[in-house]
């Protein structure tokens, strides 16, 4: 699903000669830097470099990716990702995402902000009651890639569609690059390509990226505008998956919207001590 030799060609496409000071003038054709550019900067031979770039050279050194991480101006995400992809000959396997009981008491603890626990597919394994009600759906067999490219739009539930967008494939990326050998991946990865325009255009780009926090916006039909803020926890289980929290600030506008959410039924009408309320002036 994803090689060494590609991603080195999308990093070298990104770097401007002038930033590693390399003077250019309008007869220049090629995007980035040329293969000999990056081969000089980095200190290996170029017949070496475009053998990586092809393909055809294999467990490059440690000091040959410490050297290329520098020139192409790799950050950490992106360093760590070139590292996996020269080690695939050490297969990860998928991990087995079992979901210990322990942690599905935990989701019912979190009563005032949406949770819910993630594979490494972007499939929701589990939620609590307020993920439901955010994402107006069960939580099991939900998987955000899939309801972001194919079932939504910028007009959607998620106010920072774009933006999500980039999240996504830049997550999936990493996964690929960490579970080369997993097929419900690379299906999931195939159906969003044949569905999505800017699936396929996001994903030739190659760029990745880690889920860690920040901010997440969505458009609620029932309670409007949710600021809310992510916080990703890795389970220490290697079970590839993800406790995602949903937090809004305290005295906040999203507060009192998730206060209300939290006071619907599952039909969209509150409820009193979870009984409906049928005459709501």
């Amino acid at each position: 699903m994803d090689d060494l030799a590609g991603f080195l060609r999308t990093r070298r496409s990104r770097v401007a000669p002038s930033a590693v000071g390399i003077p250019t003038d309008s007869r220049r054709r090629v995007e980035g830097l040329r293969r000999e550019e990056v081969a000089h900067l980095s200190g290996v031979s170029v017949d070496y470099y475009v053998r990586l770039e092809q393909g055809r050279a294999t467990q490059p050194s440690e000091q040959v990716l410490d050297a290329l991480a520098r020139t192409l101006g790799l950050d950490e995400t992106e360093r760590g990702h070139l590292y996996r992809l020269a080690r695939q000959r050490r297969r990860a396997k998928s991990p087995s995402g079992r979901l210990r009981p322990e942690l599905l008491r935990v989701l019912d603890l979190v009563t005032d902000a949406p949770a819910l626990i993630m594979d490494h597919r972007l499939d929701v394994v589990a939620g609590n009651r307020l993920a439901g009600l955010l994402y107006g759906r069960e939580m099991p067999g939900l998987n955000t890639a899939r309801h972001i490219f194919l079932e939504e739009t910028e007009r959607g539930l998620y106010a920072d569609w774009e933006k999500c967008t980039l999240d996504v494939v830049g997550h999936l990326r990493l996964a690929a690059g960490k579970y080369p050998d997993d097929p419900r991946l690379a299906s999931l990865i195939g159906e969003l390509a044949m569905g999505s325009k800017r699936f396929r255009r996001l994903w030739a780009r190659a760029d990745v990226r880690s889920r860690t926090h920040g901010r997440k916006a969505y458009q609620h039909p029932l309670v409007g505008l949710l600021e809310l803020h992510q916080e990703n926890f890795a389970l220490p289980d290697e079970s590839g998956m993800e406790l995602l929290v949903l937090s809004a600030a305290p005295g906040s506008p999203t507060e009192d919207g998730l206060r209300l959410l939290g006071a619907l039924s599952g039909d969209g009408h509150p409820t009193v001590k979870g009984l409906p309320v049928t005459n709501v002036s």
